[in-house]
């Protein structure tokens, strides 16, 4: 492993702790900005130039400002002060050790069922692109005007203003 590859799950980690930690949800939306870039560059670094570059594409670029905007129109930067699920980290932190021992298990399965093979056929990214402007343009546009739809109905519902009892 190299050093780049360190720096980079370091920054990672450091952005998603960052996200789950900070008090303020812009601050925590940028912490997630950060966690998301260094997901990217971790790809990137991989040699999965096509998952580097969608996940720019998609969650920096996307999700990122979707929540970003959906905090602003909310009007609410401050977390509330009683969550639903306030009290019950020890659940939290159990569920989460429950789903990492179950991710961990299926990949140390997966590495022993898998032979040695040769090495899989080279796909790039244009290849990809290719593919997507191609055989797969009605259901690239589908997914569009679906993302479109649902981005619009949250704006219409985060806009909706609770009916304020007069007096």
């Amino acid at each position: 492993m190299s050093v780049v590859f360190y720096l980079l799950a370091a920054m990672t980690i450091a952005g998603g702790l960052a996200a789950v930690l900070l008090k303020q949800l812009v601050h925590a939306a940028l912490a997630v900005t950060v966690a998301f870039a260094g997901l990217a560059l971790l790809y990137l670094d991989l040699d999965a130039q096509f998952a580097g570059f969608a996940q720019i594409l998609v969650y920096i670029g996307a999700v990122t400002i979707l929540i970003v905007f959906a905090i602003l129109l909310t009007r609410s930067s401050d977390l509330p002060k009683e969550g639903v699920f306030s009290g019950t980290w020890a659940v939290g932190l159990m569920i989460a050790a429950g789903v990492f021992a179950v991710l961990g298990w299926a990949v140390l399965a997966s590495v022993r069922v898998v032979p040695q093979q040769s090495p899989a056929p080279a796909v790039t990214v244009r290849d990809i692109g290719n593919a997507l402007v191609g055989r797969y343009a009605l259901p690239l546009e589908i997914v569009g005007l679906l993302l479109t739809a649902a981005t619009v109905g949250a704006v219409i519902v985060a806009m909706h203003e609770k009916e304020r009892p007069k007096g």
